[in-house]
């Protein structure tokens, strides 16, 4: 690369694996501890050290105990009534916008991370297509 040249930032191998991980998580904590639970036991059957990460991690995280609070904890810290009615309405106004503009941008990443990837395989296939076309010279 040329010095001054730009390049777009491509995450490595391990902060793709990071974010699924996190996703995982989320899903995991949104469905409740039977989730959590079944994925342990999967992970034993299948792969025994996976099992053993999964329940260390739920040890280690407090989820194996009390895994409903992760998920919404800053909006269940904010339900209940202060007591001005006006407030509590445009508090949940607020929060139910935050949550449809967090749901937009990850879908919005989403589609981005699939134009970039569309956008990654095509170049591959004309470099394929054009390395296949070029006369071999000996």
């Amino acid at each position: 690369m040329e010095y001054g040249a730009t390049s777009t930032y491509r995450p490595g191998l391990f902060s793709r694996i990071n974010g699924v991980l996190i996703q995982a998580r989320d899903w995991l904590d949104a469905k409740g501890k039977g989730a959590w639970i079944l994925a342990m036991i999967a992970g034993f059957i299948f792969v025994w050290p996976v099992g053993l990460a999964i329940l260390i991690y739920m040890i280690g995280s407090n989820r194996m105990f009390n895994c409903s609070h992760r998920r919404n904890s800053a909006r269940n810290h904010f339900t209940g009534s202060t007591g001005n009615v006006a407030f509590d309405s445009y508090r949940d106004e607020t929060l139910k916008r935050l949550e449809e503009e967090h749901r937009e941008f990850m879908a919005y990443m989403a589609r981005l991370r699939e134009a970039r990837d569309k956008t990654e395989f095509d170049q591959f296939l004309t470099e394929r297509r054009e390395a296949a076309n070029r006369p071999v010279t000996l």
